[in-house]
């Protein structure tokens, strides 16, 4: 019996009950599509493509596949395409949250089930990096991460815009009544006007920068804007570096690690990036065994601090990042932070990479270590009675004027609630007051969706109100700024805490303490516990059944519990 490992088009051969009869007709039907025996026999480089015409960050995908397959063809190997699901940010209802699990299924499953010896995982959309990554810790077979690339900002009336954290501030001062109708509309065809991911430092670009961090893409390739012809170059070093990993395997369990997870999480603080980045590695990260503990987050980053000034917690762009030595400038800045022994698909360790590079960095955009922009890190977790199981604050992006202060709950009961009444002028709510969000949460019927940003009231947006503390078990996106608790966990659709507070009610938040607590007595909410109820039936069928009946709270990346490694 031959026992050898099978490569190529010989990899998990579909059962007829004879293996020859199925390796005679896989490759019978694979020269009906024009291949030579010559191609067949190379080593077989899957491109997973998660282009769609529902996802604009992706329409410069078939030029950039285009370049991994010459990638591949030039280093002897043969590509093949194929499609999965594409998770287009702001196409999908509820959310796109809801699907990210969807998609890292069919990535695992058609990795593993079709012949391949590797793979290039073509992704850039927030949810879609995060799916690819998930699906390939469990497929574990060796993969690259390419990324999309940032958009471009654009000159508008002598300002630069870009997607997505100009898009709020303009919405802000349409909600304020500075920017009327016809100039919303202007803006709008101005915001987003490349290919590519949001150009600033939006969720999409976060875990591009931890895919980098953790060791799944190419070094240097993080930041390359979407347009820029090294982003072909990158694609093209990706299909090689792919054939490379078919013949001398590094596998994603040997790159995703205890320790470059927490490389990445220091990589996450350093750059000021995105709360959803916390969700999204806790899942990536519990693909392969590894839990992170929201309370070392907060021990990570008080001893982290944030080196990179771009929007939306700073002035600069994605495009300058790259310009200024991009994610490898910030890298070489906390190297004695960081675990230089971990393997990266390029075949060498962390420190190995920084120890060739150059040293050259812009020091407008990447600050020294030494002088940061700021001590601590970006993203702070606090816990108490309102969180027994942990919320996620962007410090970075609040007013450290609210950090410190006790304030009356108004609360809203579900996302319908707060578009009925936030701006009605008879609403009680004053700038000193803390919004209340409850049944946002990955439960709650709306899958969890970037609702955790919720508008100042209109008349106190008015009146100049910029900033309040606001609380939710929703998301937030990554190009999004204010005084806002998020990921409040147990969620208020299964029942914790959040689910409890009442309009009137006073919330204790301390940044310092890293606590956020309901300051009601016991005995009343138990009163109330006993009187709570499920917000939403169970879905009877289909993908919202299995997504209701699986999926797990914040802290543990709401992946579905039978997808996690034990």
């Amino acid at each position: 019996m031959d026992n050898k490992p099978k490569h190529g088009l010989a990899r998990g051969l579909t059962n007829y009950g004879d293996a020859g009869f199925s390796l005679y007709l896989r490759r019978s039907f694979a020269k009906s599509m024009g291949y030579s025996g010559e191609m067949l026999a190379r080593p077989v480089i899957g491109i997973a493509d998660s282009r769609s015409g529902f996802n604009n960050c992706h329409r410069h995908f078939p030029e950039l596949i285009d370049a991994v397959k010459r990638g591949v063809l030039a280093a002897g190997g043969l590509p093949i395409e194929f499609p999965t699901v594409s998770l287009g940010e702001v196409f999908l209802n509820p959310t796109s949250m809801m699907f990210r699990n969807l998609m890292s299924i069919d990535v695992e499953e058609m990795v593993r089930a079709q012949p391949m010896d590797s793979v290039v995982l073509v992704g850039g959309c927030d949810k879609t990096v995060p799916a690819q990554l998930m699906g390939a810790a469990s497929a574990d077979v060796p993969a690259v991460q390419l990324l999309a690339g940032p958009m471009m900002p654009t000159s508008f009336r002598g300002e630069r815009l870009g997607a997505c954290t100009d898009c709020r501030r303009f919405w802000a001062m349409h909600r304020a009544g500075a920017v009327d109708a016809q100039g919303i509309e202007e803006i709008e065809g101005n915001l987003a006007t490349t290919a590519g991911t949001c150009g600033v430092m939006g969720t999409a670009s976060t875990m591009a920068a931890i895919a980098e961090a953790l060791g799944m893409a190419l070094p240097g390739t993080a930041a390359i804007p979407a347009v820029h012809s090294d982003r072909l170059r990158a694609a093209e070093a990706s299909g090689r570096r792919a054939v490379e990993l078919a013949k001398n395997p590094i596998r994603p369990s040997q790159v995703i690690t205890g320790k470059s997870i927490e490389n990445a999480l220091r990589v996450l603080l350093a750059i000021g990036g995105s709360t959803n980045a916390i969700v999204h590695l806790a899942a990536i990260a519990g693909r392969v065994g590894v839990r992170i503990d929201l309370k070392k987050l907060n021990a990570l980053s008080d001893s982290t601090p944030v080196l990179v000034d771009l929007k939306p917690t700073g002035q600069y762009y994605m495009s300058d990042l790259h310009a200024a030595g991009g994610v490898g400038a910030v890298l070489r800045e906390l190297r004695p932070l960081l675990h230089l022994d971990c393997m990266t698909v390029a075949g060498e360790t962390l420190g190995e990479r920084l120890d060739a590079e150059p040293a050259w960095v812009d020091r407008n955009v990447v600050k020294p270590f030494e002088a940061p922009l700021s001590k601590e890190g970006g993203l702070v977790a606090l816990f108490g009675s309102l969180a027994p199981n942990g919320a996620i604050l962007k410090r970075s992006a609040a007013d450290p004027k609210l950090f410190e202060r006790e304030g009356r709950a108004v609360v809203f009961i579900s996302l319908d609630d707060l578009a009925a009444r936030i701006d009605d002028p008879a609403l009680d709510v004053t700038a000193e007051d803390f919004l209340v969000l409850q049944n946002a949460g990955p439960k709650s019927g709306y899958a969890m969706p970037e609702a955790g940003y919720l508008p100042i009231p209109a008349k106190l947006a008015r009146a100049g109100v910029k900033d309040m503390v606001r609380i939710s078990d929703a998301r937030m996106s990554g190009t999004a700024y204010g005084t806002i608790v998020l990921h409040v966990s147990p969620e208020a659709a299964a029942g914790g805490p959040l689910a409890l507070v009442k309009n009137g009610d006073r919330i204790g938040l301390s940044v310092k303490a890293r606590s956020i607590d309901l300051l009601v007595r016991e005995e009343e909410l138990a009163k109330r516990r006993a009187q709570w109820r499920a917000p939403v039936a169970p879905p009877s069928r289909g993908y919202a059944k299995l997504y209701m009946d699986h999926v797990l709270q914040a802290e543990h990346g709401c992946d579905f519990d039978f997808l996690r490694k034990a």
